[in-house]
Protein backbone atom coordinates (compact mmCIF):
# COMPACT_ATOMS: atom_id res chain seq x y z
CA UNK A 1 0.00 0.00 0.00
CA UNK A 2 1.37 3.59 -0.74
CA UNK A 3 2.28 5.75 2.45
CA UNK A 4 0.58 7.94 3.64
CA UNK A 5 2.05 11.71 3.37
CA UNK A 6 1.36 12.69 6.46
CA UNK A 7 3.04 11.27 9.92
CA UNK A 8 0.49 9.72 12.33
CA UNK A 9 0.60 6.87 14.87
CA UNK A 10 -0.53 3.77 13.58
CA UNK A 11 -3.68 2.01 15.43
CA UNK A 12 -4.45 -1.44 14.64
CA UNK A 13 -6.75 -3.86 16.17
CA UNK A 14 -5.77 -6.29 19.37
CA UNK A 15 -5.92 -10.20 17.28
CA UNK A 16 -5.05 -13.63 18.87
CA UNK A 17 -1.94 -15.62 19.03
CA UNK A 18 -1.48 -17.61 15.68
CA UNK A 19 -2.83 -21.23 16.52
CA UNK A 20 -2.46 -24.78 14.17
CA UNK A 21 -5.32 -26.40 13.55
CA UNK A 22 -6.02 -30.33 12.35
CA UNK A 23 -10.02 -29.60 12.63
CA UNK A 24 -11.05 -27.86 9.62
CA UNK A 25 -13.90 -26.37 10.61
CA UNK A 26 -12.22 -25.35 13.69
CA UNK A 27 -10.14 -23.27 11.38
CA UNK A 28 -12.29 -22.17 9.44
CA UNK A 29 -14.14 -20.59 12.69
CA UNK A 30 -11.03 -19.00 13.22
CA UNK A 31 -10.86 -17.39 9.83
CA UNK A 32 -14.37 -15.88 10.00
CA UNK A 33 -13.13 -14.55 13.66
CA UNK A 34 -10.43 -12.83 12.30
CA UNK A 35 -11.82 -11.49 9.47
CA UNK A 36 -15.11 -10.30 11.21
CA UNK A 37 -12.71 -8.06 13.80
CA UNK A 38 -10.57 -6.68 11.22
CA UNK A 39 -13.77 -5.22 9.56
CA UNK A 40 -15.37 -4.73 12.50
CA UNK A 41 -12.91 -2.20 13.39
CA UNK A 42 -12.35 -0.37 10.22
CA UNK A 43 -15.77 -0.06 9.68
CA UNK A 44 -16.60 1.51 13.04
CA UNK A 45 -13.49 4.23 12.57
CA UNK A 46 -14.53 4.77 8.85
CA UNK A 47 -18.10 5.61 10.53
CA UNK A 48 -16.90 8.00 13.01
CA UNK A 49 -14.51 9.33 10.62
CA UNK A 50 -17.55 10.08 7.77
CA UNK A 51 -19.01 12.24 9.85
CA UNK A 52 -16.80 15.15 8.73
CA UNK A 53 -14.17 14.97 12.00
CA UNK A 54 -10.59 13.96 10.67
CA UNK A 55 -8.96 11.65 12.52
CA UNK A 56 -6.37 11.38 14.66
CA UNK A 57 -4.58 8.49 13.55
CA UNK A 58 -4.21 6.02 10.82
CA UNK A 59 -6.21 3.42 11.40
CA UNK A 60 -4.80 -0.32 9.65
CA UNK A 61 -6.83 -3.82 9.89
CA UNK A 62 -5.35 -7.03 8.17
CA UNK A 63 -6.59 -10.00 6.28
CA UNK A 64 -6.45 -13.19 8.00
CA UNK A 65 -3.98 -16.21 6.60
CA UNK A 66 -3.63 -20.22 6.44
CA UNK A 67 -0.14 -21.25 6.45
CA UNK A 68 0.96 -24.86 6.14
CA UNK A 69 4.66 -26.14 5.94
CA UNK A 70 5.24 -29.47 5.02
CA UNK A 71 9.03 -31.11 5.16
CA UNK A 72 7.99 -34.59 3.17
CA UNK A 73 8.34 -35.70 0.05
CA UNK A 74 6.14 -38.48 0.34
CA UNK A 75 4.00 -39.44 -2.71
CA UNK A 76 0.48 -38.29 -2.39
CA UNK A 77 -1.79 -40.00 -4.47
CA UNK A 78 -1.54 -39.36 -7.95
CA UNK A 79 -5.37 -39.38 -9.32
CA UNK A 80 -5.68 -35.78 -6.86
CA UNK A 81 -5.71 -32.66 -9.32
CA UNK A 82 -5.49 -30.95 -6.20
CA UNK A 83 -5.69 -30.85 -2.53
CA UNK A 84 -1.79 -31.41 -1.59
CA UNK A 85 1.29 -29.18 -2.30
CA UNK A 86 4.00 -29.74 -4.55
CA UNK A 87 7.03 -29.92 -2.38
CA UNK A 88 8.49 -29.14 0.84
CA UNK A 89 8.14 -25.37 1.94
CA UNK A 90 6.11 -23.19 3.25
CA UNK A 91 2.50 -22.37 1.68
CA UNK A 92 0.03 -19.68 2.69
CA UNK A 93 -3.03 -17.41 1.47
CA UNK A 94 -5.09 -14.61 2.54
CA UNK A 95 -8.21 -15.07 3.19
CA UNK A 96 -11.76 -12.63 2.97
CA UNK A 97 -14.89 -13.78 3.67
CA UNK A 98 -14.28 -16.69 5.07
CA UNK A 99 -18.29 -16.96 6.10
CA UNK A 100 -18.99 -16.96 1.89
CA UNK A 101 -16.26 -19.47 1.18
CA UNK A 102 -16.55 -21.68 4.37
CA UNK A 103 -17.27 -24.92 2.69
CA UNK A 104 -14.88 -24.14 0.46
CA UNK A 105 -12.03 -23.75 2.56
CA UNK A 106 -13.36 -26.22 4.85
CA UNK A 107 -13.07 -28.63 2.19
CA UNK A 108 -9.57 -27.55 0.65
CA UNK A 109 -8.27 -27.52 4.34
CA UNK A 110 -9.47 -30.68 5.17
CA UNK A 111 -7.18 -32.50 2.35
CA UNK A 112 -4.15 -30.49 3.00
CA UNK A 113 -4.02 -31.66 6.76
CA UNK A 114 -5.33 -35.53 5.42
CA UNK A 115 -2.58 -35.87 2.89
CA UNK A 116 0.06 -34.09 4.42
CA UNK A 117 -0.35 -35.19 8.13
CA UNK A 118 0.35 -31.44 9.67
CA UNK A 119 -1.74 -28.53 10.81
CA UNK A 120 -2.56 -25.24 9.05
CA UNK A 121 -1.83 -22.22 10.93
CA UNK A 122 -4.36 -19.68 11.18
CA UNK A 123 -3.27 -16.30 11.99
CA UNK A 124 -2.90 -12.64 11.15
CA UNK A 125 -1.67 -11.61 7.46
CA UNK A 126 0.61 -8.59 6.90
CA UNK A 127 -1.74 -7.59 3.74
CA UNK A 128 -3.74 -4.78 4.95
CA UNK A 129 -7.19 -4.49 4.36
CA UNK A 130 -8.25 -1.53 2.17
CA UNK A 131 -11.40 0.05 3.66
CA UNK A 132 -14.03 -0.29 0.72
CA UNK A 133 -13.25 -4.21 0.80
CA UNK A 134 -14.17 -3.79 4.83
CA UNK A 135 -17.07 -2.17 4.58
CA UNK A 136 -18.47 -3.61 1.60
CA UNK A 137 -21.44 -5.39 3.62
CA UNK A 138 -22.73 -2.80 5.37
CA UNK A 139 -25.45 -1.76 3.87
CA UNK A 140 -25.34 1.61 5.66
CA UNK A 141 -22.55 2.95 4.93
CA UNK A 142 -21.06 4.06 1.72
CA UNK A 143 -17.71 5.32 0.82
CA UNK A 144 -17.24 8.35 -1.67
CA UNK A 145 -15.34 9.17 -4.28
CA UNK A 146 -11.83 11.00 -3.44
CA UNK A 147 -12.20 13.85 -3.18
CA UNK A 148 -15.55 14.29 -1.49
CA UNK A 149 -14.75 13.94 2.04
CA UNK A 150 -13.07 16.95 3.82
CA UNK A 151 -10.16 15.01 4.14
CA UNK A 152 -8.08 12.83 1.64
CA UNK A 153 -8.91 9.25 2.40
CA UNK A 154 -5.67 7.50 1.90
CA UNK A 155 -3.97 9.64 4.42
CA UNK A 156 -6.08 7.62 7.46
CA UNK A 157 -7.71 4.14 5.67
CA UNK A 158 -5.89 1.65 3.34
CA UNK A 159 -7.71 1.94 -0.14
CA UNK A 160 -7.27 -0.83 -2.87
CA UNK A 161 -4.07 -1.26 -4.75
CA UNK A 162 -4.50 -2.19 -8.18
CA UNK A 163 0.19 -3.28 -8.30
CA UNK A 164 -1.19 -6.09 -5.62
CA UNK A 165 -3.93 -7.07 -6.99
CA UNK A 166 -3.61 -9.27 -10.26
CA UNK A 167 -3.81 -12.56 -11.77
CA UNK A 168 -0.15 -13.34 -11.33
CA UNK A 169 -0.66 -16.38 -9.30
CA UNK A 170 -3.22 -18.29 -12.14
CA UNK A 171 -1.28 -17.17 -14.88
CA UNK A 172 2.11 -18.61 -13.55
CA UNK A 173 4.04 -15.52 -13.46
CA UNK A 174 4.32 -15.40 -9.53
CA UNK A 175 7.42 -16.11 -8.02
CA UNK A 176 8.56 -17.30 -4.33
CA UNK A 177 8.06 -13.86 -1.93
CA UNK A 178 11.20 -12.81 -0.06
CA UNK A 179 10.36 -15.63 3.28
CA UNK A 180 10.47 -18.38 0.51
CA UNK A 181 6.46 -18.70 0.70
CA UNK A 182 4.58 -20.47 -2.08
CA UNK A 183 0.80 -19.23 -3.03
CA UNK A 184 -1.31 -22.15 -1.60
CA UNK A 185 -4.46 -20.46 -3.41
CA UNK A 186 -5.47 -19.29 -6.86
CA UNK A 187 -6.16 -15.61 -5.62
CA UNK A 188 -5.26 -13.34 -2.72
CA UNK A 189 -7.98 -11.74 -0.40
CA UNK A 190 -7.46 -8.28 -2.64
CA UNK A 191 -7.89 -10.23 -5.87
CA UNK A 192 -11.09 -11.80 -4.66
CA UNK A 193 -12.58 -8.68 -2.69
CA UNK A 194 -12.07 -6.87 -5.91
CA UNK A 195 -14.01 -9.59 -8.06
CA UNK A 196 -17.09 -9.54 -5.26
CA UNK A 197 -17.08 -5.92 -5.67
CA UNK A 198 -17.14 -6.16 -9.23
CA UNK A 199 -19.83 -9.24 -9.67
CA UNK A 200 -22.90 -7.30 -7.30
CA UNK A 201 -21.69 -3.93 -10.33
CA UNK A 202 -22.37 -6.20 -13.32
CA UNK A 203 -24.90 -8.94 -12.15
CA UNK A 204 -26.93 -6.70 -9.61
CA UNK A 205 -26.97 -10.11 -7.32
CA UNK A 206 -25.03 -10.98 -4.31
CA UNK A 207 -22.58 -13.48 -4.56
CA UNK A 208 -23.92 -15.70 -2.02
CA UNK A 209 -26.43 -16.44 -4.61
CA UNK A 210 -24.47 -17.86 -7.15
CA UNK A 211 -24.29 -21.39 -7.41
CA UNK A 212 -21.65 -24.03 -8.28
CA UNK A 213 -22.71 -24.56 -11.98
CA UNK A 214 -23.12 -21.86 -14.18
CA UNK A 215 -24.11 -21.19 -17.75
CA UNK A 216 -23.65 -18.29 -19.82
CA UNK A 217 -25.82 -17.27 -22.90
CA UNK A 218 -25.93 -14.70 -25.46
CA UNK A 219 -29.80 -14.23 -25.53
CA UNK A 220 -32.39 -13.62 -23.52
CA UNK A 221 -35.17 -15.95 -24.46
CA UNK A 222 -32.85 -18.25 -22.07
CA UNK A 223 -33.79 -16.50 -19.30
CA UNK A 224 -37.51 -16.22 -19.93
CA UNK A 225 -37.19 -20.14 -20.31
CA UNK A 226 -34.88 -20.33 -17.06
CA UNK A 227 -37.25 -18.65 -15.63
CA UNK A 228 -40.03 -20.96 -16.19
CA UNK A 229 -38.34 -23.76 -15.28
CA UNK A 230 -37.21 -22.63 -12.19
CA UNK A 231 -40.90 -22.19 -11.12
CA UNK A 232 -41.52 -25.57 -12.26
CA UNK A 233 -38.92 -26.73 -9.72
CA UNK A 234 -39.96 -24.72 -6.84
CA UNK A 235 -43.78 -26.90 -7.39
CA UNK A 236 -42.21 -30.03 -7.39
CA UNK A 237 -41.22 -30.38 -3.99
CA UNK A 238 -38.85 -33.32 -4.77
CA UNK A 239 -36.72 -31.08 -6.85
CA UNK A 240 -34.44 -30.55 -4.55
CA UNK A 241 -34.02 -26.85 -5.66
CA UNK A 242 -35.12 -24.12 -2.74
CA UNK A 243 -35.34 -20.63 -4.20
CA UNK A 244 -35.10 -18.91 -7.06
CA UNK A 245 -32.94 -15.43 -7.11
CA UNK A 246 -33.30 -12.78 -9.86
CA UNK A 247 -31.59 -9.53 -11.01
CA UNK A 248 -31.78 -7.27 -7.84
CA UNK A 249 -31.53 -10.04 -5.05
CA UNK A 250 -35.33 -10.77 -5.65
CA UNK A 251 -35.84 -14.15 -4.22
CA UNK A 252 -38.93 -16.18 -4.20
CA UNK A 253 -39.84 -19.86 -2.77
CA UNK A 254 -43.06 -19.90 -3.87
CA UNK A 255 -43.44 -20.78 -8.05
CA UNK A 256 -46.69 -18.45 -8.20
CA UNK A 257 -44.86 -15.60 -6.52
CA UNK A 258 -44.11 -12.30 -8.83
CA UNK A 259 -40.80 -10.99 -9.63
CA UNK A 260 -40.39 -7.52 -9.04
CA UNK A 261 -37.29 -6.61 -10.33
CA UNK A 262 -35.76 -3.63 -11.24
CA UNK A 263 -36.68 -1.35 -14.11
CA UNK A 264 -33.40 -0.58 -15.11
CA UNK A 265 -31.01 -4.22 -15.93
CA UNK A 266 -27.23 -4.13 -15.09
CA UNK A 267 -24.88 -5.11 -17.79
CA UNK A 268 -24.87 -9.53 -17.39
CA UNK A 269 -28.27 -9.56 -15.85
CA UNK A 270 -28.10 -13.11 -13.64
CA UNK A 271 -30.28 -15.63 -12.06
CA UNK A 272 -30.04 -18.60 -9.68
CA UNK A 273 -32.30 -21.62 -8.75
CA UNK A 274 -30.74 -22.71 -5.79
CA UNK A 275 -29.74 -25.78 -3.53
CA UNK A 276 -29.26 -25.35 0.28
CA UNK A 277 -25.86 -26.84 -0.63
CA UNK A 278 -24.82 -24.18 -3.30
CA UNK A 279 -25.56 -27.14 -6.26
CA UNK A 280 -27.86 -25.38 -8.17
CA UNK A 281 -27.47 -23.71 -11.66
CA UNK A 282 -26.77 -20.18 -12.16
CA UNK A 283 -27.62 -18.27 -15.50
CA UNK A 284 -25.59 -15.06 -16.74
CA UNK A 285 -26.78 -13.81 -19.77
CA UNK A 286 -23.42 -11.82 -20.98
CA UNK A 287 -24.56 -10.60 -24.02
CA UNK A 288 -22.55 -10.37 -26.86
CA UNK A 289 -19.04 -10.33 -27.38
CA UNK A 290 -15.42 -11.39 -26.18
CA UNK A 291 -15.17 -8.68 -23.86
CA UNK A 292 -18.31 -9.40 -21.83
CA UNK A 293 -17.46 -12.89 -21.85
CA UNK A 294 -13.87 -12.23 -20.49
CA UNK A 295 -15.50 -9.91 -17.59
CA UNK A 296 -18.34 -12.29 -16.54
CA UNK A 297 -15.48 -14.96 -15.80
CA UNK A 298 -12.96 -13.00 -14.84
CA UNK A 299 -14.96 -12.34 -11.25
CA UNK A 300 -16.94 -15.99 -11.34
CA UNK A 301 -13.98 -17.23 -11.34
CA UNK A 302 -13.08 -16.60 -7.37
CA UNK A 303 -16.34 -18.47 -6.57
CA UNK A 304 -14.90 -21.41 -7.39
CA UNK A 305 -17.62 -22.82 -9.75
CA UNK A 306 -17.21 -26.37 -10.17
CA UNK A 307 -18.41 -25.97 -14.48
CA UNK A 308 -19.28 -22.97 -16.36
CA UNK A 309 -21.04 -23.70 -19.72
CA UNK A 310 -21.50 -21.17 -22.88
CA UNK A 311 -24.96 -22.32 -23.73
CA UNK A 312 -25.87 -19.39 -26.38
CA UNK A 313 -26.26 -19.24 -30.46
CA UNK A 314 -23.90 -19.31 -33.50
CA UNK A 315 -23.35 -18.88 -36.82
CA UNK A 316 -23.47 -21.80 -38.80
CA UNK A 317 -20.67 -23.00 -41.12
CA UNK A 318 -21.63 -25.90 -43.02
CA UNK A 319 -24.62 -25.76 -45.68
CA UNK A 320 -25.79 -29.48 -43.98
CA UNK A 321 -26.79 -27.97 -40.98
CA UNK A 322 -30.13 -25.98 -40.28
CA UNK A 323 -31.45 -23.47 -38.11
CA UNK A 324 -32.10 -24.79 -34.37
CA UNK A 325 -29.42 -27.52 -34.90
CA UNK A 326 -26.85 -28.04 -31.77
CA UNK A 327 -22.95 -27.17 -32.13
CA UNK A 328 -20.94 -29.30 -29.68
CA UNK A 329 -17.06 -27.75 -29.14
CA UNK A 330 -14.25 -29.86 -28.93
CA UNK A 331 -11.77 -27.50 -29.72
CA UNK A 332 -11.82 -23.40 -30.38
CA UNK A 333 -10.42 -21.24 -33.03
CA UNK A 334 -9.50 -17.94 -30.64
CA UNK A 335 -9.54 -14.74 -32.67
CA UNK A 336 -11.09 -13.29 -29.84
CA UNK A 337 -8.16 -10.97 -28.59
CA UNK A 338 -9.11 -10.36 -25.27
CA UNK A 339 -7.05 -13.28 -23.46
CA UNK A 340 -4.00 -12.51 -26.02
CA UNK A 341 -2.38 -11.12 -22.68
CA UNK A 342 -2.72 -13.62 -20.26
CA UNK A 343 -3.01 -16.61 -21.93
CA UNK A 344 -1.65 -16.61 -25.72
CA UNK A 345 -3.30 -18.08 -28.77
CA UNK A 346 -0.58 -21.08 -29.01
CA UNK A 347 -2.12 -22.38 -25.88
CA UNK A 348 -4.23 -25.48 -26.67
CA UNK A 349 -7.74 -25.26 -25.30
CA UNK A 350 -8.28 -29.15 -24.69
CA UNK A 351 -12.08 -30.90 -24.44
CA UNK A 352 -12.71 -32.22 -21.16
CA UNK A 353 -13.91 -35.52 -21.80
CA UNK A 354 -16.42 -35.12 -18.13
CA UNK A 355 -17.86 -32.53 -19.23
CA UNK A 356 -18.69 -33.48 -22.98
CA UNK A 357 -20.03 -36.98 -22.56
CA UNK A 358 -22.24 -34.64 -19.78
CA UNK A 359 -23.58 -32.66 -22.59
CA UNK A 360 -24.03 -35.27 -25.09
CA UNK A 361 -26.06 -37.06 -22.46
CA UNK A 362 -28.34 -34.33 -21.59
CA UNK A 363 -28.90 -33.67 -25.72
CA UNK A 364 -29.95 -37.60 -26.07
CA UNK A 365 -31.55 -37.58 -22.92
CA UNK A 366 -33.71 -34.33 -23.83
CA UNK A 367 -34.22 -34.63 -27.51
CA UNK A 368 -34.94 -38.40 -27.09
CA UNK A 369 -32.27 -39.17 -30.03
CA UNK A 370 -29.25 -41.64 -29.87
CA UNK A 371 -26.45 -42.91 -31.89
CA UNK A 372 -26.27 -42.30 -35.19
CA UNK A 373 -29.68 -40.29 -35.39
CA UNK A 374 -28.11 -37.48 -32.78
CA UNK A 375 -26.21 -36.66 -35.83
CA UNK A 376 -29.20 -35.21 -37.80
CA UNK A 377 -29.66 -32.08 -34.87
CA UNK A 378 -26.10 -31.80 -33.47
CA UNK A 379 -21.95 -31.66 -35.32
CA UNK A 380 -18.90 -31.60 -33.08
CA UNK A 381 -16.22 -29.97 -33.94
CA UNK A 382 -14.41 -26.78 -33.57
CA UNK A 383 -15.91 -23.41 -32.58
CA UNK A 384 -14.86 -20.03 -33.94
CA UNK A 385 -15.22 -17.13 -31.87
CA UNK A 386 -14.43 -13.70 -33.16
CA UNK A 387 -14.14 -9.85 -32.00
CA UNK A 388 -16.06 -8.32 -34.92
CA UNK A 389 -19.88 -9.13 -35.04
CA UNK A 390 -20.41 -7.73 -38.46
CA UNK A 391 -17.39 -9.62 -39.76
CA UNK A 392 -20.17 -10.77 -42.95
CA UNK A 393 -18.83 -7.43 -44.50
CA UNK A 394 -15.37 -7.85 -45.20
CA UNK A 395 -13.85 -9.90 -47.61
CA UNK A 396 -14.48 -13.26 -46.93
CA UNK A 397 -11.22 -14.87 -48.59
CA UNK A 398 -9.02 -14.65 -45.34
CA UNK A 399 -11.35 -15.43 -42.70
CA UNK A 400 -13.35 -18.22 -44.74
CA UNK A 401 -9.63 -19.87 -45.55
CA UNK A 402 -8.93 -20.11 -41.62
CA UNK A 403 -12.71 -21.03 -41.07
CA UNK A 404 -12.01 -24.17 -43.53
CA UNK A 405 -8.32 -24.53 -42.76
CA UNK A 406 -9.65 -24.96 -38.63
CA UNK A 407 -12.51 -27.23 -40.05
CA UNK A 408 -14.82 -24.91 -37.87
CA UNK A 409 -18.22 -25.80 -37.76
CA UNK A 410 -19.61 -22.68 -35.78
CA UNK A 411 -19.14 -19.36 -35.06
CA UNK A 412 -19.73 -16.91 -32.27
CA UNK A 413 -18.10 -14.20 -30.34
CA UNK A 414 -17.71 -15.41 -26.53
CA UNK A 415 -17.48 -19.34 -26.57
CA UNK A 416 -13.52 -19.49 -26.84
CA UNK A 417 -13.21 -16.74 -24.74
CA UNK A 418 -15.40 -18.84 -21.78
CA UNK A 419 -13.25 -21.75 -22.76
CA UNK A 420 -9.92 -20.34 -22.31
CA UNK A 421 -10.70 -18.43 -19.15
CA UNK A 422 -12.13 -21.82 -17.63
CA UNK A 423 -8.84 -23.64 -18.68
CA UNK A 424 -6.93 -20.29 -17.10
CA UNK A 425 -8.85 -20.18 -14.21
CA UNK A 426 -8.75 -24.14 -13.57
CA UNK A 427 -12.59 -24.07 -13.77
CA UNK A 428 -13.98 -26.62 -16.02
CA UNK A 429 -15.68 -25.93 -19.35
CA UNK A 430 -17.88 -26.66 -22.22
CA UNK A 431 -19.77 -25.37 -24.73
CA UNK A 432 -22.90 -26.17 -26.70
CA UNK A 433 -24.40 -23.48 -29.58
CA UNK A 434 -27.43 -23.63 -31.07
CA UNK A 435 -26.86 -22.19 -35.03
CA UNK A 436 -29.37 -19.16 -35.65
CA UNK A 437 -27.98 -18.26 -38.89
CA UNK A 438 -26.18 -19.39 -41.73
CA UNK A 439 -24.11 -16.39 -43.11
CA UNK A 440 -22.40 -18.08 -45.43
CA UNK A 441 -24.96 -19.88 -47.28
CA UNK A 442 -27.81 -16.94 -47.42
CA UNK A 443 -29.44 -17.27 -44.20
CA UNK A 444 -28.57 -14.37 -42.13
CA UNK A 445 -29.60 -13.69 -38.71
CA UNK A 446 -32.99 -11.17 -39.73
CA UNK A 447 -36.34 -11.22 -37.88
CA UNK A 448 -39.08 -13.79 -39.42
CA UNK A 449 -36.41 -16.49 -40.44
CA UNK A 450 -36.59 -18.68 -37.51
CA UNK A 451 -38.65 -21.74 -38.72
CA UNK A 452 -40.71 -23.65 -35.98
CA UNK A 453 -37.45 -26.19 -35.71
CA UNK A 454 -35.90 -23.72 -34.60
CA UNK A 455 -38.50 -22.31 -32.47
CA UNK A 456 -38.61 -25.71 -30.60
CA UNK A 457 -34.96 -26.22 -30.47
CA UNK A 458 -33.89 -22.92 -28.18
CA UNK A 459 -36.80 -24.38 -26.23
CA UNK A 460 -34.56 -27.56 -25.52
CA UNK A 461 -31.37 -26.18 -25.56
CA UNK A 462 -31.59 -24.33 -22.08
CA UNK A 463 -33.09 -27.79 -20.61
CA UNK A 464 -30.07 -29.57 -22.02
CA UNK A 465 -27.51 -27.09 -20.06
CA UNK A 466 -29.31 -27.54 -16.95
CA UNK A 467 -29.19 -31.49 -17.57
CA UNK A 468 -25.76 -31.53 -17.87
CA UNK A 469 -25.13 -29.98 -15.18
CA UNK A 470 -27.22 -31.94 -13.01
CA UNK A 471 -25.04 -34.84 -14.00
CA UNK A 472 -22.21 -32.86 -13.65
CA UNK A 473 -23.34 -32.21 -9.63
CA UNK A 474 -23.92 -36.22 -9.36
CA UNK A 475 -20.29 -36.91 -10.37
CA UNK A 476 -17.32 -36.43 -7.53
CA UNK A 477 -15.14 -33.26 -7.39
CA UNK A 478 -12.20 -35.21 -8.85
CA UNK A 479 -13.88 -36.37 -11.41
CA UNK A 480 -14.96 -33.10 -12.92
CA UNK A 481 -11.82 -30.98 -11.76
CA UNK A 482 -9.66 -32.73 -14.75
CA UNK A 483 -5.67 -32.73 -14.22
CA UNK A 484 -5.98 -31.06 -18.05
CA UNK A 485 -6.43 -28.29 -16.01
CA UNK A 486 -3.40 -28.31 -13.50
CA UNK A 487 0.30 -27.16 -14.54
CA UNK A 488 3.83 -28.12 -13.52
CA UNK A 489 3.59 -26.68 -10.07
CA UNK A 490 0.04 -25.66 -8.94
CA UNK A 491 -1.55 -24.39 -5.77
CA UNK A 492 -3.22 -27.01 -3.28
CA UNK A 493 -6.48 -25.21 -3.32
CA UNK A 494 -8.52 -25.23 -6.22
Amino acid sequence: MAATSINLPLHTPATPSPESFTDPAKAVERLIELYRAATVYLTERFADAATGKEPKARFRAFYPEIRITTTSYAQIDSRLSYGHVAAPGTYATTVTRPDLFANYLEQQIALLIENHKVPVTIDVSSTPMPVHFAVANANDITIPQEGAMAFPLRDYFDVPDLQTTNDDIVNGNLEVDSEGVHPLAPFTAQRVDYSLARLSHYTATDAEHFQNHVLFTNYQFYVEEFEAYARAMLADKDSGYSSFVATGNVEITDPDAPLNTPAKLPQMPTYHLKRPDGGGVTLVNIGVGPSNAKTATDHIAVLRPHAWLMVGHCAGLRNSQRLGDFVLAHAYLREDNVLDDDLPVWVPIPALAEIQIALEDAVESVTKLKGYELKRIMRTGTVATIDNRNWELRDHSGPVKRLSQSRAIGLDMESATIAANGFRFRVPYGTLLCVSDKPLHGELKLPGMASDFYKTQVSRHLHIGIRAMERLREMPLERIHSRKLRSFEETAFL
